[in-house]
């Protein structure tokens, strides 16, 4: 979280982050054959959008104006959206169990975004939105664990987790 020293940056960088979540489970489902986990990753895309309408609004709150750039476009310390992005080429490579697993890891990382943020974030309305943020994507996690615990069980010899 260094380097993000005002809410609206905050805000600007987890609109980023939501756009490059739906990008990824966009293309994600592409690649997927299971259709139940397919399925999924579609569901969440739409998702991160919501989030990152959620995430506008409390930038219009701001008395702000909602543009693709950032804040503080000048300042090269702020995460720009490819600090963050996935290499899809890489990851359309992973067995479906290692994509579940990658997939988990990106929900528990953008959880962690948000509740490290409201160290930044006071207004008490705007830490609510992120306190619910975080636990939309605490329950993708989960949604992704459950289809591996699932995926698992119907393996003969499944590989352990990492």
């Amino acid at each position: 979280m260094a380097n993000l020293e005002s809410v609206e940056d905050v805000l600007r960088c987890a609109i980023n982050r939501e756009i490059e979540a739906n990008v990824f489970y966009n293309l994600l489902s592409q690649y997927i054959d299971e259709v139940h986990i397919r399925t999924i990753c579609n569901e969440l895309a739409g998702e991160e959008l919501e989030h990152k309408a959620r995430l506008e609004l409390e930038i219009m709150k701001l008395g702000r104006t909602v543009k693709p750039t950032a804040a503080k476009k000048a300042d090269e310390s702020l995460p720009k959206p490819l600090d963050y992005m996935v290499n899809m080429a890489k990851v359309i490579q992973l067995s479906l169990p290692e994509i579940l697993i990658f997939a988990m890891e990106k929900e528990k990382a953008a959880f962690s975004f948000y509740v490290n943020s409201l160290a930044t974030v006071t207004d008490p309305q705007c830490r609510q939105t992120i306190l619910d943020l975080a636990e939309e994507e605490a329950r993708h996690k989960i949604r992704f664990e459950l289809e591996y615990d699932r995926l698992m069980a119907t393996r003969q010899d499944p590989p352990a987790l990492m």
